[in-house]
């Protein structure tokens, strides 16, 4: 299907906020008598909003997290959990599906509207819809995107792009240097992965971006060397390695995340700045707990950069969500009554990882000895040689996964997503007005409000 190109349509109008007896202006509460004083402050004290979503993160994960974070211990907390306001509704606009792929949710969470399962920007028609971060842009405000996916996955494109399919990444990556806002490329600041989208035979977005005067960086060095407000950097063919298995050239999401914060926080106007912890996502649909608790500590990581930065700015939004859940993780499973984290903190790679060393002709036992710090019974060993023998990495690596994800009673009902509702955590101005049992609609919303009283 081709790329929509049409015409813009005017969003639907914003539904009208609850009529509050009070307001927040600079963190200090107002009534009527002090709505004269309001009117010489500014409208809002939100400059910049930053939003954090963790790709597939469901409750399991965050309880399967915490665990494994504090060695067992779950009476005490995550990064996150301070923070939780809420849940999000998940589902799409789709005739044929009532669970959300990444695509719709991404939309909806952009957008302020619900659409069909692989639409990017578009609605039920196809037609374009407006998004926070081009908001923003129209503003005058700052924009970045950072995930350890490819910046043409679904999550990143919603925010950006603009196509009646998710699968139509070339196209995609094309809407990142050919749609602007007035004479503005519409993302300033754009780090992750996904360079066979940027550089094809038909075209180098890469060469475009640099003569369009950002800055093109490729490792943790150079991007931490940027001093360019405007800057691309793509640190993999595909996705990010597994924050487990990368080396010290990769950025981590935190290193990303820091970076976009510190060259978008140069506008005066402020910025806007959605972060993914893309790989969740990817972990779940391998059933894969190590690559999945490998994940969330890199996301976890990034998201106590933005919120060290609001608690210092003190006039940013912090949103930290999931667009689903993925997997049906089991925090305990085989009816043992418990879910056990040291299997999964044995791996010092994930399985996949470890996969592609035997492939290679590393033999099975020396490959676990080194990479997992377990004894292995005859019978583990066995299971993993036998799929050895088939030279398939899937099938090693799905091996080794069966027997960690046994050891520590880890469950899994699904290869894909789930309809459950997914947590929502907000900090900041304006947070406590983001609480309860939401649309994951209204968030998107609330920005909207935000940047139109500015």
């Amino acid at each position: 299907m081709s790329v929509l190109k049409s015409s813009k349509t005017k969003i639907a109008a914003v539904a009208a906020a609850s009529v509050l007896s009070i307001g927040i202006f600079s963190g200090i509460e107002f009534g009527q008598a002090d709505k004269a004083e309001a009117k010489k402050k500014p409208k809002n004290d939100v400059q910049n909003v930053i939003v954090l979503i963790g790709d597939g993160m469901g409750t399991p994960y965050l309880s399967t997290y915490r665990s494994f974070k504090h060695n067992g211990d779950l009476s005490k907390q995550t990064a996150f959990d301070p923070y939780l306001t809420g849940m999000h509704k998940t589902y799409p606009d789709d005739s044929k599906n009532n669970i959300t792929d990444s695509a719709a949710a991404g939309t909806a969470m952009a957008t302020g509207k619900k659409t069909y399962n692989n639409a990017i920007g578009v609605n039920k028609n196809g037609k374009k819809l407006k998004t926070v971060l081009e908001e923003a842009k129209r503003k005058g405000k700052s924009t970045g995107l950072v995930v350890t996916s490819e910046l043409t996955n679904a999550t990143p494109a919603a925010y950006a792009a603009h196509d009646v399919s998710r699968k139509n990444t070339a196209a995609i990556a094309d809407d990142f240097f050919d749609e602007k806002i007035g004479k503005q490329h519409t993302v300033d600041v754009m780090l992750g992965g996904g360079l066979v989208d940027f550089v094809r035979k038909d075209r180098d977005l890469t060469k475009e971006f640099r003569q369009a005067g950002y800055d093109y960086v490729t490792n943790k060095a150079a991007l931490q060397k940027n001093k360019n407000e405007k800057v691309l950097g793509i640190f993999a063919d595909g996705g990010l390695d597994k924050a487990i298995d990368r080396d010290q050239t990769t950025p981590s999401l935190q290193d990303m995340t820091s970076s976009a914060i510190k060259q978008l926080s140069k506008n005066k106007k402020g910025f806007f700045l959605m972060v993914e912890g893309s790989q969740i996502d990817w972990a779940g649909h391998d059933h894969d707990i190590v690559s999945a608790m490998s994940e969330m500590k890199d996301f976890e990581k990034a998201f106590e950069e933005a919120i060290r930065f609001a608690k210092k700015d003190k006039n940013t939004l912090v949103i930290t969500t999931a667009d689903h859940s993925t997997g049906g993780l089991s925090f305990g499973a085989d009816g043992s009554g418990s879910w056990d984290y040291k299997p999964v903190k044995a791996a010092k790679k994930t399985p996949d990882f470890i996969a592609n060393k035997i492939v290679s002709g590393m033999p099975v036992e020396s490959a676990l000895k080194q990479y997992i710090n377990l004894d292995f019974t005859k019978e583990e060993i066995a299971s993993i040689q036998k799929a050895a023998e088939t030279k398939d990495t899937v099938k090693i690596d799905d091996a080794i996964e069966e027997v960690i994800n046994t050891r520590s009673h880890t469950g899994w009902t699904t290869s894909g997503h789930t309809g459950d509702e997914v947590p929502f955590f907000a900090y900041g101005p304006t947070s406590q007005q983001l609480k309860g049992l939401m649309e994951n609609t209204d968030q998107a919303k609330h920005i909207f409000k935000l940047l139109k009283n500015q």
